[in-house]
């Protein structure tokens, strides 16, 4: 792979070259830290760098949008990491965003308003539909997913709460894959468990855990891909496949990696 494929530009560095990006791609605690999401990162930026998007980063810069304290009840927490981050991005005069987590998105679109923080926030399952919409991404034959079944789990926060239902539909779609649906989907879909701040915190009692649940749904379809769009989402999906010792036939992917490998990055 050349190195161009991993050209990924500060905030920082452009402003010192006298430039100002397309697009800021927020890329999460999650993109950032946890190992298996890296891999999504890396994946949208492969594909930001072979369309040609002038992108950048804030790196270093970038620190929590503060949603898991605000759904923990952390308020104060949650203003602090919100009014840090709009100081950096309105410093920057930062316009238009793309984010990978559907919690980052909602809180950048719909709560930083209120702060002071006015942005086009884009989760990146729109961005992709509008790349292939655009022509800028053609996947030649299907890809390398063509014919396959896949099952798509809608991430509380871009469907429910933001009622992002298709453009990660139309995403699968363009791969010429059969998309199988499970019965909860779209506006009655089954939260993962992650969500609310849950991820951090220890179950309650019950009989058996959420994503447990989800997860057999989903194989329930017969599908051998479990689409997701959420670093939580991926997460506990995928913990639910190793709960069910099935992680050699199904296999838990992002919306970006799946388009990347198709186009053979």
């Amino acid at each position: 792979m050349s190195e161009s494929t991993y050209q990924v530009p500060t905030m920082a560095d452009m402003l010192a070259r006298g430039e100002a990006p397309e697009i800021l791609f927020w890329v999460g605690c999650a993109g950032s830290y946890d190992d298996r999401y890296k891999q999504v990162t890396k994946s949208f930026v492969k594909i930001l760098n072979k369309v040609g998007i002038s992108f950048a980063v804030l790196g270093p810069e970038e620190t929590c949008t503060g949603d898991p304290a605000r759904r923990a009840g952390n308020e104060f927490l949650f203003q602090m990491q919100a009014m840090a981050n709009i100081q950096v991005l309105n410093g920057y005069e930062v316009k238009k965003i793309v984010t990978a987590c559907p919690h980052c998105f909602n809180t950048l679109k719909n709560e930083y308003p209120e702060l002071g923080g006015n942005y086009e926030v884009i989760h990146h399952s729109t961005f992709l539909q509008q790349l292939i919409d655009q022509g800028k991404v053609t996947l030649k034959g299907g890809g390398n997913f063509k014919g396959k079944k896949i099952t798509y789990h809608d991430s509380c926060y871009l469907g429910r709460a933001n009622n992002i239902y298709e453009a990660p539909r139309q995403v699968l779609q363009a791969l010429d894959a059969a998309l199988v649906e499970m019965k909860r989907c779209r506006t009655t879909g089954l939260c993962c468990g992650a969500g609310g701040a849950q991820m951090f915190k220890d179950a309650e009692s019950g009989k058996k855990e959420i994503n447990i649940e989800r997860t057999e749904e989903a194989l329930a379809t017969g599908a051998d891909i479990i689409a997701a769009a959420c670093p939580f989402c991926m997460t506990m999906m995928s913990d639910g496949v190793k709960n069910k010792e099935k992680e050699e036939s199904v296999k838990v992917m992002d919306l970006a990696e799946l388009i990347a490998k198709s186009e053979g990055l």
